[in-house]
């Protein structure tokens, strides 16, 4: 288990939009020393004109200062999470995701739609293929999801999705992409933003993720 310290792709962004905003203050400069170069000495600029146009250049001024300290702020926060998020590995992450299944149950954690009476829980196969629907009710805490078929037969190992449908008597609600519980093993910063590897190798932004948990828990 490692975390990397690949550079954060929000500092690597940040200088294009800098870059950018310093070239549209240089081009305003310069359009506004023409300006007055080349106004006519009988007919000055106006004062309020002139005022407004002071004030424009102060703004992109600023704005290209402003830039300049976010694109050095980004670094530091990109190198932070990394740091914060070294103490994540080794607990599970609830987050909307695939889970790897080897064995062990996997936990979900459902959240049905308002005013749902019943809720169906559909397991799909990494092919997309249902191998599991199971019925559960509305008010139901975490569910222990034990990685058997419709017969009862255990699944073999892989990574499974998990989706949940929202009933009242009959009528179907919603059908939202279920939350589960799944192991961190790795964090990196990459191309994408920060990631996680989970166990069975799934990837998720951090920033999906709703809740932590130790491994260890009764």
């Amino acid at each position: 288990m490692e975390v990397s310290s690949a550079t954060s792709p929000t500092a690597g962004s940040a200088p294009a939009s800098g870059r950018s905003t310093t070239s549209d203050y240089e081009t305003f400069l310069r359009m506004l020393t023409t300006q007055l170069q080349n106004q006519d000495p009988l007919n000055p600029m106006e004062s309020d004109d002139f005022a407004m146009q002071l004030a424009t250049f102060s703004g992109v001024e600023q704005q290209v200062r402003t830039n300049q300290i976010l694109t050095g702020m980004s670094g530091s926060f990109g190198a932070m999470g990394l740091s914060e998020l070294a103490g994540w590995i080794g607990r599970e992450a609830r987050v909307e995701a695939a889970a790897w299944f080897d064995g062990a149950p996997v936990t979900i954690a459902p959240e049905p739609a308002a005013g749902a009476d019943s809720m169906k829980l559909i397991v799909r196969s990494a092919d997309g293929t249902i191998v599991s629907q199971e019925t559960v009710a509305a008010g139901a805490g975490h569910l222990e999801w034990a990685g058997a078929d419709a017969a009862g037969e255990p699944l073999p190992e892989g990574a499974y999705s998990f989706s949940l449908e929202s009933y009242l008597k009959d009528r179907l609600l919603a059908t939202e992409p279920a939350k589960v519980y799944a192991g961190i093993v790795e964090a990196r910063s990459g191309s994408e933003g920060t990631m996680l590897v989970l166990r069975g190798g799934i990837e998720v932004p951090a920033s999906s993720v709703t809740a932590l948990r130790d491994v260890s828990r009764s």
